[in-house]
């Protein structure tokens, strides 16, 4: 499994928390199936978001990035997030991005752009139509149309107005060097730094298997990050980058989705720091399927810390074969496309029995491991 990461230039919102507590979810269900499972997640710990930031706030670039990363992990870790095997920066895969960038060229698959205004010459871009497969081809990950890629495109980091390109949909491989903006030596490519959708392309093959199986990531990277992260793989090597493509919905806030640049936050890191229970954030985003758009509401947070004290006191007296029927019911909702909600349903209707009359604890050692193990809930 390959989840995006963040972008270290803010810290960790619902949005955010949303989807990789939801990928937790899968990464335990399969486990708990007996599978074994390598996670493998990025951090885009250079871009031009951290950078304009950085700019801002007058924080050196790489200071951003590391004290972001490292809160996003904090939070992370207190929401019972299992954490990936690996954790890759974009910085740390340039090396490797640069002689895969080069056989792009090579092949005829990629190709420069002269310079206009202030763009200097030679940023290279991915050439969509001649990638185009059996394989892959512009709209078969995302399954959208001409208009809705285009609008896409120019919403999240496309430059459709880019002189010089091919089409105007092609996605930025290498950046040529610019002034006052960190560069690696890119070989035959010159100076400069990767584009965003190479970088997870290259980091998913180098540690995943030609198709991995799950791609993850919020419905905002369906295109165009997805598309082109399958698209550049393919180019490479004529084989699908991932067999599923799995997205969570959006998390607003006031009728808003919540976004760093609508500034409509609800950092995990706040509620933490106000001492709010990261288990009650965690039971309000399990609360939720994965694939819904929602809002957060602080009725939400209360009626996730209720259930919280519903759950420990049943679990006190439950019985073995009563804890044993709930944990079956847990698996059984999980299993129907990670039905998180319907699963708290079945713990709220388990509560509702009251308490239990077994006085061995095996019941309740039996819930709350299935609990921690499933869902990621901490009880005890």
């Amino acid at each position: 499994m390959y989840v995006c990461g963040i972008t270290p230039y803010d810290a960790t919102h619902m949005g955010h928390a949303a989807t990789y507590v939801a990928f937790d979810l899968l990464n335990r269900f399969w486990r708990d199936a007996g599978l074994e499972v390598t996670y493998v997640q990025n951090v885009t710990d250079v871009d031009d978001p951290l950078l304009e930031r950085a700019t801002e706030t007058g924080v050196d670039w790489m200071d951003l990035a590391a004290g972001q990363t490292d809160l996003f992990r904090a939070d992370m870790e207190s929401l019972n997030v299992i954490p990936p095997e690996h954790y890759v920066g974009a910085v740390e895969s340039v090396s490797w991005i640069v002689p895969v960038v080069e056989n792009l060229l090579t092949a005829g698959l990629a190709y420069r752009v002269p310079g206009a205004g202030d763009e200097p010459d030679g940023d290279i871009y991915f050439d969509s139509d001649a990638a185009a497969s059996d394989v892959w081809r512009l709209g078969s990950v995302s399954g959208y149309d001409q208009e809705t890629m285009a609008t896409f495109f120019a919403e999240r980091g496309g430059d459709p107005e880019r002189a010089g390109k091919k089409n105007t949909l092609d996605p930025l491989l290498w950046r040529m060097r610019r002034p006052d903006e960190p560069f690696w030596d890119g070989a035959s490519l010159g100076e400069g730094r990767p584009g965003w959708h190479i970088e997870c392309s290259v980091i998913a093959r180098r540690f995943l298997p030609a198709p991995f199986t799950v791609q993850g990531g919020g419905t905002d990277l369906i295109f165009p990050h997805h598309e082109f992260s399958a698209g550049h793989a393919t180019a490479g090597d004529g084989k699908p980058l991932a067999e599923h493509y799995v997205h969570t919905g959006m998390v607003g806030l006031d009728g808003e989705k919540m976004s760093k640049s609508l500034g409509n936050l609800v950092l995990v890191s706040k509620l933490r720091a106000a001492g709010e229970n990261p288990m009650a954030v965690r039971a309000v985003l399990v609360g939720q399927h994965y694939r819904s758009d929602w809002e957060w509401t602080e009725e939400l947070l209360d009626e996730a810390k209720n259930r919280l004290v519903a759950w420990r006191a049943r679990a006190a007296g439950t019985t073995p074969e009563r804890a044993e029927a709930l944990v079956s019911q847990l698996r059984s909702h999980l299993a129907d496309d990670l039905d998180s909600p319907s699963a708290l349903k079945a713990l709220d209707e388990w509560a509702s029995e009251g308490p239990g009359n077994d006085p061995t604890a095996q019941g309740s050692a039996t819930v709350l491991a299935a609990l921690d193990a499933l869902l990621g809930l901490k009880l005890a």
